[in-house]
């Protein structure tokens, strides 16, 4: 049963483990069944590959039992929810006040028609979320603080 809707940071956090501040939170958070949009899972696996060095198959290997026992869902991109998203960001994005990324106004898409509460360290993705009615679950950003 998915109780969260995880951002990248989210689940690299909890890939991560013990190096990223939000690990034990995220860890906490996938146990209880968590989800990322398809969208999301592609910034994990672009962070993970390109920046942290990982073998795709050893990825897919630190993934794939997370979807097997159920802790993790991967939600597939919507059309509905690619509208949304557009809509979104050209609603709360600012360059300087407010960078939410594409990619998280698809997630905030997501987490609104699942319902789902979402849970990133992203300042402007928590402004956004809470201007649309998303509840967050705020998580400590790579220096420890919270949005």
């Amino acid at each position: 049963m998915t109780e969260t809707l995880l951002d990248a940071y989210g689940l690299i956090a909890f890939l991560r483990g013990a190096v990223e501040p939000a690990g034990a939170e995220a860890r906490s958070l996938v146990h209880a069944g968590a989800a990322i949009s398809a969208v999301n899972l592609a910034e994990v696996v672009d962070q993970l590959i390109r920046v942290d060095r990982v073998a795709p198959d050893a990825l897919r290997g630190m993934i794939g039992p997370l979807m097997t026992a159920g802790n993790l869902a991967i939600l597939d991109a919507a059309e509905l929810d690619g509208w949304r998203a557009g809509e979104l960001r050209a609603s709360h994005y600012h360059r300087t006040r407010s960078a939410v990324s594409l990619a998280d106004c698809f997630l905030l898409a997501t987490a609104s028609r699942h319902g789902l509460p979402l849970a990133t360290a992203d300042p402007a993705l928590v402004t956004a979320a809470r201007a649309e009615g998303v509840a967050v679950v705020a998580l400590p950003d790579r220096q420890g603080q919270r949005p």
